[in-house]
């Protein structure tokens, strides 16, 4: 399980990502100024740090510099979107660059993106009665084999990586399909049917009213 410091003095926004985060198999600590955060990354190693620019104490530039310092790296997530500044991240050594406001969607494909990067991404993914391979790209269900085309087997880990988060359709067709949601919402809708029926998890991918799909996962599974 890879270990996340989110370091973001807005407590409802720190809130939200280490929730989302948290569902997502990951374990988040938090810091919610400068100094704090530093004291953290020198007692314990992180995989990943999401860093906040303006911070009490600390500012994250400085902070940026220390993490990489201990060869962890960073996800900038920051109100100051300009292109200016976030050139000046990336060149400073970030290692990805998120404005705000975000989609949560958005921030665990990135934080999966960086990670994988680092190769400190779970190999098998586990959530129910499947196990997915990361690497060979198999799926088995209750020890058994499950063959999924390619979009289908992206959608399972789109639900997996997402579990107990309403997904949009445009959002589903985007990362899937990775191409602009045109109202394709059959071929969504088509491939989520295909996913449930091969799975028999029709009671576990639900439909969202207005909204699109979501995994229901309990805590424990």
């Amino acid at each position: 399980m890879a270990k996340i410091l989110i370091v973001e003095d807005e407590e409802p926004i720190s809130n939200l990502i280490r929730m989302n985060l948290t569902k997502a198999g990951y374990q988040c600590k938090c810091a919610f100024d400068g100094q704090s955060a530093a004291d953290m990354m020198s007692e314990g190693k992180f995989d990943l740090v999401l860093l906040d620019i303006m911070l009490p104490g600390i500012g994250g530039y400085e902070l940026l510099e220390y993490a990489k310092s201990m060869d962890m790296p960073v996800i900038f997530i920051t109100a100051m979107g300009s292109v200016e500044n976030k050139v000046k991240g990336l060149r400073l050594g970030a290692d990805d660059y998120l404005a705000k406001p975000f989609e949560i969607v958005e921030l665990l494909a990135r934080v999966e993106t960086v990670l994988r990067r680092y190769h400190k991404t779970e190999k098998v993914l586990r959530v129910l009665d499947i196990e997915v391979d990361v690497q060979s790209r198999t799926v088995m269900q209750n020890g058994s084999p499950v063959t999924l085309t390619l979009k289908e087997y992206e959608l399972l880990l789109l639900f997996i990586r997402n579990k107990n988060v309403a997904l949009y359709r445009d959002t589903i067709y985007e990362n899937v399909w990775e191409s602009e949601y045109m109202g394709e919402s059959r071929t969504v809708d088509i491939h989520v049917q295909r996913l449930k029926k091969k799975l028999h998890w029709e009671d576990k991918i639900v439909a969202v009213y207005k909204v699109g799909y979501r995994l229901n996962v309990g805590d424990n599974e």
